[in-house]
């Protein structure tokens, strides 16, 4: 689409601007769209949590058809994401070749504190996401328990701005919402809590592995033992804990992690 408005450019400033309006127009409404797809994704994962509590045949049935939904849809808004991303920076790029574009109206003075040149940076428009943004946006689904959907949001900040600051949080809450959705799955599906489970503890390893200075490795550590204790692991849960302890002697889950070697010891 930006390379069909910048051939119209070429031609004449009307015809950018027409090309501005329908892209904002697509933006506005691909807006809307992801927010309808974020609440049935809300909608969807709140059935899934009360039918995990359904017991009988029909029951798992629905949660697993459920569940399906849910990854269609986590699947579908992720892209809606995505889409919005790509539409505000086409508004962004179109809107700066406005001035070059309009040949007659001269541009007004500018006022005294602001840059003379005309080349000077845009200001972001509404619709262009910021990593933070991201990042936001799937720790709030986490608190709420939209786990699924907040794997998914996490994920696409990885993707995105793999070298951010934030990138070893990010996979660390990875790791907390498998870890969550396991003991979600604990009383209704033992296999789903397994594999979930088994997810964690890979993606809790990703913290000391892609990101080995960041705080969140002791805590991340901590949780995978946790995960391998529950998969019927102790050996391992225990190397994990030894260099926990050995490495971080002065992290806040130290002592915690003395405790359940003494423990797995006994």
């Amino acid at each position: 689409m930006t390379a069909g408005c910048e051939s119209a450019a070429e031609v004449t400033g009307v015809a950018t601007q027409q090309d501005l309006l329908q892209l904002r127009t697509d933006l506005a409404q691909t807006q809307q769209t992801a927010r309808r797809a974020k609440a049935d994704v809300d909608n969807v994962a709140a059935q899934l949590e009360r039918g995990g509590r359904e017991q009988g045949g029909d029951g798992g049935r629905r949660a697993r058809a459920l569940a399906d939904r849910l990854d269609g849809l986590v699947t579908s808004l992720a892209a809606l994401k995505s889409r919005v991303d790509e539409l505000a920076a086409s508004v962004e790029t179109l809107r700066r070749q406005l001035p070059a574009a309009a040949p007659t109206r001269p541009a007004p003075a500018p006022a005294p504190s602001a840059p003379p040149s005309p080349s000077a940076p845009a200001r972001p428009t509404t619709g262009a996401l910021q990593p933070q943004d991201v990042y936001q946006a799937a720790y709030i689904d986490i608190s709420k328990g939209s786990y699924s959907l907040a794997i998914a949001g996490f994920r696409e900040f990885l993707r995105r701005y793999p070298d951010h600051d934030l990138a070893g949080n990010a996979q660390y809450w990875i790791g907390e919402a498998y870890l969550s959705l396991a003991r979600g799955y604990a009383s209704s599906d033992q296999d789903k809590a397994a594999e979930s489970l088994n997810q964690a503890v890979l993606e809790f390893r990703k913290v000391l592995a892609n990101y080995p200075r960041g705080e969140k490795v002791p805590t991340a550590l901590y949780k995978e033992a946790l995960a391998l204790i529950e998969l019927k692991q102790p050996q391992t849960a225990q190397q994990r804990l030894q260099y926990l302890v050995d490495n971080f002697p002065q992290a806040e889950e130290a002592p915690l992690a003395r405790e359940r070697l003494a423990a797995l010891k006994k």
